[in-house]
């Protein structure tokens, strides 16, 4: 049976998808490591099912100002990816790749905010090369863009693009260890229903519903 909404989705799908969170998270802390030179591990993720003002507030709050990478899908794969980045995530980039950390999201220079897009934009391919490695889809991705402003106007994006069709948001979080120090990382996917069905279909656990 077709899903008609996120929340419609069973214990088999979720775990599925959670299984897709946990690789996906593992290849982007490993294309992080040889970015940096440095070794990261992550956290288990925690993958879940959230409506949009629930996802805003785990994510640290509406008025809570952060970095978005955000990229389309296309191809058997409709929807939007974004990256959020969060500042103890932007410096341990930072701090690795050009030495200087930042105490403010205004004072990314041109060199430092093209460094952090292209780190959001090798999180989010790792994490669709998983998904496509598991489902056999082909997905592609737009140019990443990066904006930096309130949560809430951030995450008004996906909500313009689905929100008729959905009030939920798939959420991807864990933590990235460095040398000790701690950074989080979020990951929000809202593929369109007719792609999540075609997705659950295509990793064959749609059966029997």
């Amino acid at each position: 049976m077709k899903l008609k909404n996120y929340d419609e989705l069973s214990s088999l799908e979720l775990d599925t998808l959670r299984e897709i969170g946990s690789m996906g998270t593992g290849n982007a802390a490993t294309a992080l490591s040889q970015l940096l030179g440095r070794e990261i591990r992550i956290t288990p993720p925690e993958v879940r099912i959230m409506e949009y003002n629930e996802a805003i507030d785990w994510i640290g709050g509406p008025e809570a100002i952060t970095a978005g990478v955000m990229v389309k899908l296309g191809g058997q794969i409709n929807g939007i990816m974004l990256a959020v980045q969060q500042l103890d995530f932007i410096n341990l980039v930072l701090q690795n790749m050009l030495g200087q950390p930042i105490r403010d999201y205004d004072e990314l220079t041109e060199i430092e905010t093209s460094a952090l897009v292209e780190v959001g934009n090798i999180m989010i391919s790792t994490f669709i090369n998983a998904l496509t490695g598991l489902s056999g889809l082909t997905i592609t991705l737009t140019v990443p863009a990066m904006t930096v402003d309130m949560q809430g106007a951030i995450l008004t994006v996906p909500m313009a693009e689905y929100g008729g069709q959905s009030d939920y948001i798939m959420t991807i979080g864990g933590t990235f260890i460095c040398d000790g120090k701690e950074a989080p990382c979020r990951l929000l996917l809202s593929p369109d229903i007719r792609s999540l069905n075609f997705l659950l279909r295509k990793l064959g656990v749609d059966d029997g519903q």
